[in-house]
């Protein structure tokens, strides 16, 4: 569980919610034919606009910014300067019983206890990369696309409210109440953007950037273990990849 995704969301609902309370009566914020608008209206041209099997990704993306735990630099490095000792120990051909998870490294073990040549690792690893940015983006484009349509609805909300409260301006106490309706709307769909679609959007950016950087980190160690698999000097190579405060 990524905490610090979780805590972000929830304090900045529970700072608007609070606002809110602190304001006075809260049922005004509350209107249905405003939230099927902006959710209806998002939602839809969503599925317009992208075809449902990418939305679908993009939604459990999004949710995985909320599930998985972050993986830290310094533990890839970890794992591969063990596969080095491992390699160094056992022989390269050991690796090939390396039990992992990410199919990435696994796929990696395989390619050393080949003895594969570091030009096939690169290659492999390039294909790893654009196959994995290509899928990040579309679950980055996705929220990006929502962030951006949800205060569009809610602006067309507005101007819906706007007209009927025009449509009865014989009856001038009901200007103020259709007004508070009006604007609402913009409220729902800003709300939306700025606490939940573009933060995640954001998000599954640095995600993106994340994994690259430990695809590199695999390669490195990859390299260096064909070309020496002495652990000392696997790490001494991947340590450029950590903050100096984190090398041993």
């Amino acid at each position: 569980m990524d905490f610090a995704t979780l805590l972000g969301l929830l304090s900045g609902m529970a700072l608007v919610v609070s606002a809110i309370v602190m304001g006075g009566d809260v049922n005004i914020f509350i209107d249905v034919p405003s939230l099927m608008i902006v959710f209806g209206g998002t939602f839809g041209t969503i599925f317009v606009a992208f075809p449902f099997e990418e939305v679908r990704q993009a939604l459990k993306a999004g949710f995985t910014a909320f599930s998985s735990r972050k993986v830290q630099v310094r533990e890839v490095v970890n794992i591969m300067v063990k596969i080095a000792e491992i390699s160094r120990r056992e022989g390269l051909i050991a690796l090939e019983n390396v039990k992992t998870e990410n199919m990435v490294l696994k796929k990696a073990c395989q390619l050393i206890a080949d003895n594969a040549d570091p030009a096939l690792i690169r290659t492999t690893l390039a294909i790893e990369i654009t196959s994995m940015k290509r899928r990040h983006k579309v679950g980055e484009e996705v929220f990006k696309r929502l962030g951006s349509l949800a205060p569009s609805f809610g602006m067309l909300g507005t101007l819906i409210g706007l007209v009927q409260m025009l449509a009865n301006l014989n009856d001038p106490k009901a200007i103020g109440p259709a007004m508070a309706v009006a604007i609402i709307t913009t409220f729902y769909g800003s709300t939306l953007a700025t606490v939940i679609f573009l933060p995640i959007a954001t998000k599954l950016k640095a995600r993106t950037l994340q994994e690259e950087l430990h695809l590199e980190v695999i390669f490195e160690g990859a390299k260096s273990i064909l070309e020496n698999n002495n652990p000392m000097l696997v790490y001494e190579k991947l340590s450029s990849f950590l903050a100096p405060k984190e090398r041993k």
